[in-house]
């Protein structure tokens, strides 16, 4: 028996976690029948499905399809608890876990925080290319991929009016990739016959990627795929191309120049900070090496799971991914560790193994490239995989049923149902970094709007060289 069940020999033990994503989530699932006392503390009340945040962002889903309240989801179990709030620290030597209006005491405790986005040491540039991590962010991006086309279909001058309808993605993994996909479909196919003044056809999606490759997780022939997939949809793909600056009117890459106010961010994500107190030397970006068994060096009772885990894979030798079977596995994994010793047995702890469950990114309609074991698949088989995956993975009968009607709804209509500006003004301000709405960017109600013929067709690419200088790869 650990020290930690030791502690509770007269009632169970004690065990937080903190965070309701997946490996939270999963870990306290998998504590249901354990002879423990379960809290789980997370800041926002829901559990969100990631892997398709993209869409919530691309106005094809709304917040609420792909997300659900952590009470319910836990209600029918009995040993555990929910609390809304933020955790500020961790303090090993009291375990005791510090939040913002008050401190938990635990006997085990599993961290779960997950990740955020990163700018590598740029973070001023997140005012201008927002990510794509939560809620808000994705809220944030469809409302300024959508206002772009608003302001474009007021605008008069022609160069400004190309500025608007140019979209920057930065960063090649599975989140830019899908992102600047889906980005162009709606350009090209769904919302055509909506503005009277533009043709949104000729918007201009432009994918950066500082490696030579998107989709870098991927096989190369895949990778070559993707590209290829990309391109046939109007996006320009950018690779050995590194972004040098981003402000509120534009891109720079080394000596070139994007002009755009739309630029989103999918280069790479960190860690939690909440690592920081756990006291022990980070990787690069923030995660915390464990043990074979997921705990924290010194602290058999502390565990780190999901993205804030720095864990080899026994089989490849590389870093366990970020991605959601991951975390699932790892949560579950400290939850049985967790459980067994709650009942007395004493038997040397099981180290983690991960099951690769393979990989599968979607371009657009019915395109996507996977990877299961040693099959590659693409086109609309991968496709199909991927649907199917992610909505047996979502959390609810009643988010399958509506995500799959939302989703048949588009196949046979192009149309997207979530095309909704909740607060145009605020968020045209902020995209302006600091221009107000009426200002050079929409015209005057005196002034006469183009008509479609004299919108100019898709500007050419700027000449630029390839920058081949080390840069930070993307993380999807």
């Amino acid at each position: 028996m650990t020290g930690a069940a030791a502690q509770s020999v007269h009632s169970p033990p004690h065990v937080v976690i903190v965070g309701g994503g997946f490996a939270g989530l999963y870990a306290a699932r998998a504590l249901r029948r354990a002879p423990v006392r379960v809290t789980l503390v997370d800041r926002t009340n829901h559990h969100l499905f990631q892997p398709l945040l993209y869409q919530v962002a691309t106005a094809a889903l709304s917040p609420a399809e792909i997300a659900a309240p952590i009470r319910h989801v836990l209600a029918r179990q009995r040993n555990t608890e929910v609390i809304l709030a933020e955790v500020t620290a961790i303090k090993l030597a009291r375990r005791m876990v510090q939040l913002r209006d008050g401190e938990l005491s635990y006997d085990y405790l599993i961290v779960a925080a997950g990740a955020e986005n990163w700018y590598f040491g740029k973070d001023d540039w997140s005012r201008f290319a927002p990510g794509l991590k939560t809620i808000p962010d994705a809220l944030e991006i469809r409302e300024r991929f959508l206002l772009a086309f608003e302001r474009a279909e007021r605008e008069t001058d022609p160069q400004r009016r190309r500025e608007e309808l140019t979209f920057v993605v930065i960063g090649g993994g599975p989140t830019g990739v899908e992102l600047a996909g889906a980005m162009a479909e709606i350009a090209r196919r769904a919302i055509p016959r909506d503005f009277r003044r533009i043709d949104t056809t000729t918007a201009r999606i432009i994918l950066i990627e500082a490696a030579d490759r998107i989709l870098p997780a991927f096989p190369p022939e895949l990778s070559r795929k993707a590209r290829e997939d990309l391109e046939h949809l109007g996006v320009d793909v950018w690779l050995n191309t590194r972004v040098t600056g981003i402000d509120g009117s534009g891109v720079t890459l080394g000596g070139d120049r994007i002009a755009t106010r739309n630029v989103f961010w999918g280069a790479g994500v960190r860690a939690s900070p909440l690592a920081a107190s756990l006291g022990v030397e980070l990787t690069r970006d923030g995660r915390v090496p464990v043990q074979p068994d997921l705990s924290v060096t010194g602290h058999p009772e502390v565990f780190v799971v999901g993205d804030m885990a720095r864990i080899a894979d026994k089989k490849t030798g590389k870093d366990v991914p970020g991605v959601a079977p991951a975390a699932m596995q790892m949560g579950r994994h400290a939850a049985a560790v967790i459980a067994r010793e709650a009942k007395g047995l004493t038997r040397a702890r099981t180290p983690f193994i991960y099951k690769d469950k393979g990989n599968l990114a979607t371009i657009g309609r019915a395109k996507a490239v996977g990877l299961i074991g040693r099959v590659q698949l693409r086109g609309s088989i991968a496709w199909w995989g991927w649907l199917l995956i992610h909505i047996v993975y979502l959390i609810g009968y009643r988010s399958r049923a509506i995500v799959l009607i939302q989703w048949a709804w588009a196949w046979f209509t192009f149309e997207r149902g979530a095309r909704l500006i909740t607060n145009p003004l605020m968020r045209s301000k902020g995209a302006d970094a600091g221009q107000s709405p009426g200002s050079a960017a929409s015209p005057t109600a005196s002034e006469p709007p183009p008509t479609k013929s004299e919108v100019s067709a898709r500007t050419e690419p700027q000449s630029r060289s390839p920058d081949r200088s080390p840069a930070p790869s993307s993380h999807g």
